[in-house]
């Protein structure tokens, strides 16, 4: 940042995978917070087809009103590029029939993308790259957080309790079916079928018994040629937590919620995670006696650790029936709608919504690029 203009903030959402239009959501929710006073704003969209766009950030444009009614980026916008010049990175516009326009520096990216293409360490590593500031986790951190098979192998080998669960790959699964169905059975039914690099609980399903085996990974397999397959958690209550950074370098802890679904979701999908009206109570804070609050903000930043987490992560965890709690997953870029859980958590915690923003802000300004 040079002179004594406002730092430069470039809200980067939409991307190529799956959790397009909850990124979109999220950036509505992260624009209409962000303080203009301090922060000089730039939304920049990233179509389906990967193209980088300048867009609107019209925060009413970008939120999801219904199961047909989801957001998404106008890829025919004028088209953005970062630029590396000998005092920074800037951001240059091009429009067809017109010359490019430099709109100035960029002091740091808040990268509200989910999924492949963006929460998985590969925008961080080209931020990296450019030399550019930005919110959350590093490159490792993201890219092992968002492959659920490698994050449990991480969170095991720091002592941390997982659920067991194995991977099958799409060209396993058509090789030789009778052999995944032999190992899986090892597990026990009813099992959960997820994409091993996906979220929001986009393609995740249910299987009961065996027979429902073979469309539960074709499910999966639409958004990723590695599923993770899980002993499913019966009974257990489905408790988060959100972990902060500190400019410090060490990391806080929100209030626990509890997520109850009810009606006709029998697990935490995602028309009850972003759709209004849709049967799902959410406790903040969870109704949980001190101790077992505590323990489970200890876990959480232990995972945090674990995956060398930065700047901000919500840890989801299975409280199950005989007590014991197990760590379901490690998100670095939960989502920031008005629905989502890490924002409520904090604020109940007493950091409300656009205080929250400011500090993820605060802490990448604080924080440089490169090994550290």
């Amino acid at each position: 940042m040079t002179g004594s203009r406002k730092p430069r903030v470039a809200v980067v959402f939409g991307g190529r995978s799956s959790e397009h239009a909850v990124s979109c959501a999220t950036a509505g929710s992260v624009l209409a917070a962000i303080d203009r006073e301090r922060y000089d704003v730039v939304p920049i969209g990233i179509a389906r087809d990967g193209r980088w766009v300048l867009e609107s950030g019209d925060p009413d444009a970008l939120r999801i009103t219904g199961p047909e009614a989801l957001p998404s980026v106008d890829g025919n916008r004028a088209a953005v590029a970062l630029a590396r010049v000998e005092r920074g990175t800037d951001l240059v516009v091009s429009d067809a029939g017109r010359p490019p326009e430099t709109l100035g520096e960029v002091d740091v990216v808040f990268p509200v993308l989910h999924g492949p293409w963006g929460e998985d360490g590969t925008i961080q590593g080209m931020l990296e790259m450019a030399g550019v500031r930005y919110v959350g986790a590093g490159v490792l951190a993201s890219a092992v957080s968002m492959d659920k098979s490698y994050m449990k192998v991480v969170l095991a080998a720091a002592g941390l309790p997982v659920m067991p669960g194995t991977t099958v790959t799409a060209r396993e699964w058509d090789a030789d079916p009778d052999a995944v169905r032999e190992r899986l059975a090892g597990l026990g039914y009813p099992l959960f079928v997820k994409p091993a690099r996906g979220g929001s609980s986009i393609g995740i399903s249910k299987a009961h018994h065996d027979d429902e085996l073979a469309g539960c990974l074709a499910t999966a397999f639409e958004h990723d040629p590695k599923a993770l397959v899980e002993v499913s958690a019966e009974g257990a209550r489905e408790i988060e937590c959100g972990v902060l950074g500190t400019l410090d370098g060490g990391a806080e802890t929100s209030v626990p919620a509890e997520i109850t679904v009810t009606g006709e979701h029998e697990f935490y999908d995602f028309a009850a995670k972003y759709l209004p009206e849709e049967a799902t109570v959410l406790d903040v804070p969870a109704d949980l006696p001190a101790d077992r609050a505590d323990e489970l903000r200890a876990l959480s930043v232990r995972a945090f650790e674990a995956v060398g987490g930065e700047g901000l992560a919500r840890v989801d965890f299975f409280v199950l029936p005989d007590g014991r709690a197990v760590v379901n997953e490690i998100n670095t870029m939960p989502g920031f709608t008005p629905l989502s859980m890490y924002p409520r958590m904090w604020a109940a915690t007493g950091l409300d919504y656009p205080a929250l923003v400011d500090r993820l802000l605060e802490l990448a300004l604080a924080r440089g690029t490169g090994l550290r």
